[in-house]
């Protein structure tokens, strides 16, 4: 029998830029897994006007309402509409602000976009984007010393993302490919600063994932080693060898997530710096 998914509509209203509920909604849809969510995501919802297109456009497509609204007069039409179009609504930081203020007192002050101020941690993460980006795959080997993370692994273990998503908490990551036969960057060997760390997954997995990727041209590159599992065993060998050798960490990428990946790291290095 064919294998058939029910869709559901999902409204996600947000005053900022709709990132925090997107990352809920999802968190809370993946757990229905007979249920896909179609996302309808309304970012920038600062006045009545905007609102009333909103609940115009869940009463053509009804479905689960989450929103994030300091205003309260807002939030307040977002609650009136959707109970009279009989739709489920939830304030979705409302709660954990009621959980801070039961124990930290009232609140200052109601901020739109406070997470997104410009302050020192903002221009950190963006410092740290740049690092990632200049640094990917090997490039820039002068000033590995800045880096705070170094992630080393063969082709296809997730090095680029992770190091981004580092980056998207303030943290410097560059990465660097291990080929067998190639010898790794005196200036990585030589930096004391950073946290080297190697990623490796099972043989299955790259070759799969390396099997679903298109392949550069690079001049004496064979596509049938770099799908081969045998050769794949080879080169994690050597990966595992090269970590062993230097006495650096090793995660498995395997069954992790990106977000999984970089929270192992992240406690590697409140446990290890």
């Amino acid at each position: 029998m064919e294998n058939r998914k029910n869709f559901f509509h999902l409204h996600l209203i947000s005053d900022s830029t709709g990132e925090t509920l997107i990352s809920a909604g999802r968190a809370a849809a993946v757990q229905f897994s007979h249920c896909s969510p179609i996302e309808h995501v309304y970012p920038l919802i600062r006045n009545k006007r905007q609102m009333s297109a909103v609940l115009e456009a869940i009463d053509r497509e009804p479905g689960i309402v989450l929103y994030t609204m300091v205003d309260q007069e807002l939030a307040a039409l977002i609650d009136e509409g959707c109970s009279s179009l009989g739709v489920p609504s939830v304030n979705v930081l409302e709660p954990v602000i009621g959980t801070f203020q039961t124990y930290l007192g009232p609140l200052s002050r109601r901020r739109v976009g406070a997470q997104y101020r410009m302050n020192a941690d903002y221009f950190a993460r963006i410092e740290a984007l740049n690092y990632a980006m200049d640094h990917d795959d090997g490039q820039m080997q002068e000033d590995y010393e800045q880096a705070d993370v170094v992630l080393v692994g063969i082709s296809r273990t997730s090095k680029t993302p992770t190091s981004i998503y580092l980056a998207n908490r303030g943290i410097k990551a560059a990465n660097i490919p291990i080929v067998p036969g190639a010898p790794l960057p005196q200036a990585l060997l030589n930096a004391k600063k950073p946290l080297i760390i190697g990623l490796i997954a099972t043989s299955d997995r790259i070759s799969q994932v390396r099997g679903h990727r298109e392949l550069g041209h690079v001049q004496g590159f064979d596509p049938g080693d770099y799908t081969d599992r045998a050769s794949i065993v080879e080169e994690l060998k050597y990966a595992r060898m090269l970590c062993a050798r230097h006495n650096w960490p090793i995660i498995d990428v395997t069954r992790r997530s990106i977000e999984e990946t970089a929270a192992a790291i992240i406690a590697l290095r409140q446990k290890l710096v």
